[in-house]
């Protein structure tokens, strides 16, 4: 490997590599004007089906499951390979260019929200569901919530970065996230022996924060063979909390929302009605073609 020295000044003078190479660049703000668009529902969502942008689809369909019809959404796909997130008016809703992003039109003024924990914060608050009301369970909850967001850097940018994305395989970089994320997963496990969610007896916005990051990884889904090279199957705790998620109807419709790859019967493009589950998948829709 070839030693590199650092420069005295950092300048970006060529793409940084990788898979996202071309989307990567270290200034804010907007690279084109394009207006977002507006459907008929309360909740405006904005967004891909990342694990971060599964939080939310996840979220809101649990809440229109337990009868809350003022959590009724539209799901517009925002592709971040193309470089939508740089778009004027998604910025206006996220100045920084992440999704998933939500507006909320139900109120006298809009309320935007950004940041998937804030999404999900924002909305347990304002419908009263999945995040507990008693001092200490609530703390539990936002430890937990607050514990994803500061973990998963290094799963994700950190491991899943080096082991799937970038240009070539560096062992030291390898070696360091695949350690912490096997950290990480032993801290999951040890929590998950003692209690049958994160936060307690109770499924919370905790779990729907780390399910799709750590449950993924838990169930094969993220980063082409990790599930192998990090041997999740000995989590034997977080593989049972996985498997519960995973079968719950609402999180299967969450996944589907906004999902552009895999198996075209579980990608939704976009969701404005839930008829459009059984109407406008992706197989659905190419058989009518």
């Amino acid at each position: 490997m070839n030693q590199y020295t650092p420069p005295k000044v950092w300048t970006w003078n060529k793409p940084n590599g990788g898979a996202f190479a071309s989307i990567n660049r270290p200034v804010a703000g907007p690279t084109h004007e394009k207006e977002l668009p507006v459907g008929k529902h309360p909740l405006q969502l904005y967004s891909l089906a990342t694990p971060n942008g599964q939080k939310v689809t996840i979220m809101l369909e649990e809440l229109l499951a337990r009868g809350h019809k003022g959590a009724e959404y539209d799901a517009w796909l925002i592709r971040i390979n193309d470089g939508d997130q740089f778009g004027s008016g998604f910025v206006e809703v996220n100045p920084n260019s992440k999704i998933p992003a939500l507006m909320d039109r139900s109120e006298a003024k809009p309320v935007r929200v950004f940041e998937s924990g804030s999404i999900l914060t924002y909305l347990a608050e304002k419908f009263g569901e999945f995040l507990p009301t008693e001092r200490a369970a609530r703390a539990e909850t936002f430890s937990w919530l607050f514990w994803q967001m500061g973990s998963a850097p290094y799963l994700g940018g950190g491991f899943g970065h080096f082991y799937a994305y970038a240009p070539e395989k560096i062992e030291y970089a390898i070696d360091r996230f695949a350690m912490e994320t096997k950290r990480q997963m032993d801290v999951l496990d040890r929590r998950l022996a003692e209690s049958e969610y994160l936060a307690g007896p109770d499924y919370t916005i905790a779990d729907m924060a780390v399910w799709p990051w750590y449950g993924g990884l838990a169930k094969g889904r993220s980063y082409n063979d990790a599930a192998q090279f990090l041997s999740v199957h000995e989590y034997k705790h977080v593989q049972r909390w996985a498997d519960a998620i995973d079968a719950r109807p609402a999180v299967k419709r969450g996944r589907m929302v906004n999902r552009i790859s895999g198996d075209p019967a579980y990608q939704l493009h976009e969701r404005h009605d839930a008829s459009d589950f059984e109407t406008k998948t992706r197989d659905k829709l190419q058989a009518a073609e």
